[in-house]
């Protein structure tokens, strides 16, 4: 991602860029001078089920993988606090419905992007990348597709960006996105969530990063072996 920074507006356009979508009722386009330093700390609403008070319980786990999260993975924040993301809903490679709940047992980066984020575009292939390298029964990248419309314009964006390993996630109704806003961790797209095998959030960004490279293997191996 040595050519992302062209993506990315000067400082005067963020605010503009953030209000207008906000306006407009749709997701909008994550913009940040740099790959680091671009999150704000989100005040999250946690409920109280049975699968967010045993999340919490995961404080310093969290801690400790966002501890890892150094280099050009530096903007992921430890959940604060953890909180269950089972119920997160998008459909499969198969067009079916599914939720986080569906992977259980597995580690999961999940990540929602959209082809008219030029962010997303400069990062896809990243993501390909690790899961290329790191997917298994233990890990998986999960990049779910938030346009509205048809599978048209998300394939041919696969297909144009090179992306091979990952699956073809999809949620065409912006309701994954709301979710994820309402519950404070979601500003734009891209967004990145790391979510363990019991479906607990363990540590979350707003922003594009190098998901192809060493600090991003260190960052998984840490969540896995935590």
């Amino acid at each position: 991602m040595a050519d992302g920074n062209r993506f990315f507006p000067a400082p005067r356009l963020i605010l503009a860029a953030l209000v207008v979508g906000a306006l407009a009722g749709a997701v909008a386009v994550y913009v940040s001078e740099s790959r680091s330093g671009n999150n704000a700390p989100a005040q999250v609403a946690v409920g109280d089920s049975k699968d967010d008070v045993a999340c919490a319980a995961k404080s310093n786990r969290a801690k400790k993988v966002a501890a890892a999260a150094t280099g050009e993975v530096a903007a992921l924040l430890p959940a604060d606090p953890p909180q269950s993301m089972k119920s997160l809903a998008f459909n499969g490679p198969d067009g079916r419905p599914m939720t986080i709940a569906d992977h259980a047992g597995k580690t999961v980066l999940l990540n929602l992007w959209a082809t008219w984020c030029a962010p997303c575009r400069a990062e896809m292939p990243a993501l390909d990348a690790l899961q290329k390298e790191k997917g298994s029964d233990a890990f998986q990248v999960v990049a779910v597709n938030v346009d509205a419309g048809d599978d048209v314009k998300p394939k041919k964006f696969l297909k144009d960006t090179g992306v091979q390993a990952l699956g073809y996630y999809r949620d065409s109704t912006v309701a994954l996105f709301n979710d994820l806003k309402a519950r404070g961790l979601a500003l734009g797209l891209p967004v990145t969530m790391l979510i363990d095998g019991e479906g607990c959030l363990i540590a979350h960004m707003n922003g594009p990063a190098e998901w192809s490279g060493p600090d991003a293997r260190r960052l998984v191996e840490t969540a896995l072996g935590s």
